[in-house]
């Protein structure tokens, strides 16, 4: 049995998303709000990371 990879999105991708910026982005991972990956020196998110934290913040905000 084989699982699919989760899907990974760039950092523009999330900054997209979240509607914020880079440095917002980037806060988020280096507090762990956000999980992360390096791949290849790149910055990956994975897309259930990005509901996760959004989830999170609606918690949050009820």
């Amino acid at each position: 049995m084989t699982t699919a990879a989760p899907e990974l999105l760039t950092v523009p991708e999330v900054m997209a998303r979240l509607k914020v910026g880079r440095t917002k982005v980037y806060d988020l991972i280096r507090t762990h709000r956000l999980v992360s990956i390096k791949v290849d020196g790149c910055r990956r998110i994975p897309v259930h990371a990005v509901r996760d934290f959004i989830a999170g913040q609606i918690g949050e905000a009820a």
